[in-house]
């Protein structure tokens, strides 16, 4: 394998990771400066921060299309203009219905990020470092939001213009990132299965393996002839059942967890404990270094241990760190203050070897060559919509019932996801994407 270019691919298109990770996290430092500047209510300033994830919904559910039609990386050029529209809009925003309209055209790339990236770098990693090369995405997100974090606890949020520079600090790399995509090539799956352009996919394909290339190839387009002959059938249907409750529920336990609730509102829900506001944003800092380290250890061993005990490892985490955060705010211990940051760090680390190295890479390997584009958006709008609908609602419901009631709930889901880790998900580490399809069929 040509290490240092299919890296170079990797990483570039991890870019949008990057992105979708700071932009996610940035709001954190300054929403509590937005709500009073502009005088917002709970509920409004719930969907000043939920608008970029109504933005992903849409992204997720139609990044599939032009993903299909015109290509993984045109796609993604795309969704790097979004990105540096979104940063230059919202650090210039005149009111907050027109950061709220910025952050949504941000959330749409974030959304179909979600759906090209792991797809692309899945469709161009060998099988035995296809899950490595594509939780770079992850470890990418989680990058994004340590450098979000870092970078509002630096600039903070002391007047009411700190928040602007916050936002806009993303126009560094969302330019970068509109350039470097230039630079890789088209996804030789996508070649073959949806244009017929049998020299270009074999082209990419010895450039990432000369020795392996031309079996890939051979077995790109058996696949292609296979699902040719078969009855063409549409995505929701009984067919591609298996995948889709498989996408479904992987990026449904993915955000019931409560990871978006606690990257949005880590220094509202450290300062509930009786922190101080400077105090707060350095402990979002720990959780970014926390999620970084523990997604790296991810990235170690999802293509050694496999996706099923990694997930078993976060599940148990998940449980036992959120169930002791409920404890310790029904309770209101005198200790919260120390001891709710020492116990999101366990649930961050937990999220970032399981979950969040798992969902993107097993989302992109699970659905046929012919339908794949549709399966990510699937997946990954599953995963925005309920991230919409609890970051946009944590605020109202956390203020109405207490976070004692908010975390045990997310510790009773995890408990339900441990289940279905044990009793359904399949493994699939080391083998070929067209392998896997006939295993699922």
């Amino acid at each position: 394998m040509n290490q240092r270019k299919v890296y170079f691919w990797s990483l570039t298109v991890a870019l949008g990771g990057f992105l979708f990770g700071f932009d996610t996290a940035v709001i954190s430092g300054g929403e509590q400066a937005i709500q009073e500047l502009w005088n917002l209510s709970d509920f409004m300033l719930g969907q000043m921060v939920g608008m970029a994830l109504y933005g992903t919904i849409l992204g997720a559910i139609f990044g599939g299309i032009p993903a299909d039609k015109y290509g993984r990386r045109t796609t993604l050029f795309w969704v790097a203009l979004l990105y540096l529209s979104s940063a230059i809009g919202s650090a210039f925003a005149w009111d907050i219905y027109s950061l709220m309209f910025f952050r949504f055209i941000g959330g749409i790339g974030v959304g179909a990020s979600s759906v090209a990236a792991p797809m692309y770098i899945s469709e161009i990693a060998p099988s035995e470092k296809r899950g490595q090369l594509a939780a770079l995405f992850q470890f990418n997100i989680v990058f994004g939001i340590l450098i979000a974090f870092a970078s509002n606890y630096i600039i903070g949020a002391g007047d009411n213009g700190g928040w602007r520079i916050m936002l806009g600090v993303e126009i560094i790399p969302a330019a970068l990132f509109t350039y470097l995509i230039t630079k890789v090539p088209r996804s030789p799956r996508w070649l073959v299965v949806k244009k017929g352009l049998i020299d270009e996919a074999r082209a990419v394909l010895q450039m990432i393996n000369p020795e392996k290339a031309e079996d890939a190839l051979q077995e790109i387009i058996q696949s292609a002839k296979e699902d040719e002959k078969k009855v063409k059938v549409p995505f929701f249907t009984a067919k591609y059942r298996k995948p889709i409750l498989l996408a479904f529920l992987i990026a449904f336990f993915n955000q019931v967890s409560g990871i978006n609730a606690i990257i949005y509102y880590a220094p509202r829900i450290f300062e509930d404990t009786g922190m101080g506001a400077e105090s707060a944003l350095l402990s979002t800092v720990g959780i970014g270094i926390i999620n970084l380290i523990f997604t790296l250890l991810g990235l170690v061993l999802i293509d050694t241990w496999g996706r099923k005990k990694l997930m078993y490892l976060g599940s148990f985490g998940y449980i036992i760190s959120l169930s002791c955060v409920s404890y310790v705010f029904f309770t209101q211990t005198g200790s919260g203050s120390l001891l709710v940051p020492f116990l999101l760090f366990v649930f961050i680390a937990s999220h970032a070897v399981g979950q969040g190295a798992v969902i993107w890479v097993f989302i992109s390997e699970i659905f046929p060559n012919e339908v794949r584009s549709y399966g990510n958006a699937f997946g990954s709008s599953t995963h925005w919509v309920f991230a919409a609908l609890i970051s946009a609602f944590f605020p109202f419901f956390a203020g109405k019932f207490g976070g004692g009631f908010i975390f045990a709930s997310f510790a009773f889901l995890m408990f339900l996801q441990l289940i279905w880790v044990w009793k359904v998900m399949p493994e699939t580490k080391g083998i070929s994407l067209e392998s896997i399809e006939k295993k699922l069929d």
